[in-house]
């Protein structure tokens, strides 16, 4: 196992700025996140009281309206261990209301983490160390019951077995349609290095997963993807050489979703500091990541971050 991996227990155990507007469709936001590519971030701002507390937030990814914010926390009023919580916001821009549990259908005594949402809203994939599972945590997925999409209404989660799953830890799910292809990627990491598998519009893995190796450094501990909506762009947290010091993001390109990632590169600017900075999501516009830090000027433990970037770099 890579010695750099244990640097993870710092983190989770087992672990805006845009006016209301509707949801645009796939190619419109395909388009915006291949113009954003590449850009420089803006300052990193913390996201507030209203989303961090003196516990541990992290592991955060949006919903594709982003006007949900799907987080992990060991905060008081939880089931024990960490859980996944919601927040919502009236419109992009609004400020995020209280964060509620997603209740006893996700969240169990042991810990979850790494929400991630299906474009639809329909599938939410995650990995729990609740007993049952194949080893020390495993990939799930529940279905969000029919009915009401808004509603926080999930199914029992189902474990993704063992075209994914093994006596190890699986961690970091990341679920992605990379460049609208028929068929979805998860990705996830175990034991420090980057996987993925493709998987069914129901979330079934369709093929055993697979390492990621293009992205994975013989050393390091890799963690937490998040790919962009046309597939050009991946950020991932990583110990590798080169960064400042603990997990820092680092970024990779590609021409199209059926060509390999190029070699990660560090996230220049204010993204990333000497401290931990992980686990990022970008939105479906390209345009805003949220992301994991254990920076000052934090509630405590570790909080959410935003960044920004304007198209082009500009």
């Amino acid at each position: 196992m890579k010695t750099a991996f244990r640097i993870a227990a710092i983190l989770i155990p087992a672990v805006l700025l845009l006016a209301c507007r509707p949801d645009s469709d796939e190619i419109v936001y395909g388009l915006q996140a291949h113009a954003f590519a590449n850009s420089a971030w803006f300052d990193p701002v913390n996201l507030g009281s209203a989303i961090n507390t003196e516990s541990n937030e992290a592991n955060a990814t949006f919903s594709h309206n982003e006007l949900r914010l799907y987080f992990v926390s060991n905060r008081p009023g939880g089931f024990g261990g960490t859980d996944i919580w919601v927040a919502e916001r009236q419109c992009i821009g609004c400020p995020w209301e209280a964060p509620v549990n997603l209740g006893a259908a996700i969240n169990t005594a042991a810990a979850e983490g790494s929400p991630s949402l299906s474009a639809d809203n329909r599938l939410l994939f995650f990995f729990s160390a609740r007993p049952g599972g194949a080893g020390g945590a495993d990939i799930y997925v529940s279905h969000r019951a029919a009915g009401n999409p808004a509603a926080e209404d999930w199914g029992s989660p189902v474990n993704l077995g063992p075209d994914l799953n093994t006596a190890g830890a699986e961690q970091g799910s990341y679920y992605v349609r990379e460049g609208g292809a028929g068929t979805a990627v998860l990705y996830f990491n175990r034991g420090g290095d980057l996987y993925r598998a493709a998987v069914s519009n129901e979330g079934v893995p369709l093929e055993a997963a697979v390492p990621a190796a293009e992205l994975n450094d013989p050393v390091a501990a890799d963690q937490k993807v998040s790919v962009s909506t046309n597939g050009h762009e991946l950020l991932l947290s990583t110990t590798r050489v080169g960064g400042l010091g603990n997990f820092d993001i680092w970024a990779s390109t590609r021409g199209n979703p059926h060509d390999p990632w190029s070699t990660p590169s560090h996230v220049e600017g204010a993204v990333n500091t000497p401290d931990i900075d992980s686990q990022p999501h970008l939105s479906r516009d390209g345009r805003t990541l949220i992301f994991t830090s254990s920076r000052p000027g934090g509630s405590g433990g570790t909080d959410l971050w935003m960044a920004t970037r304007r198209q082009g770099g500009n």
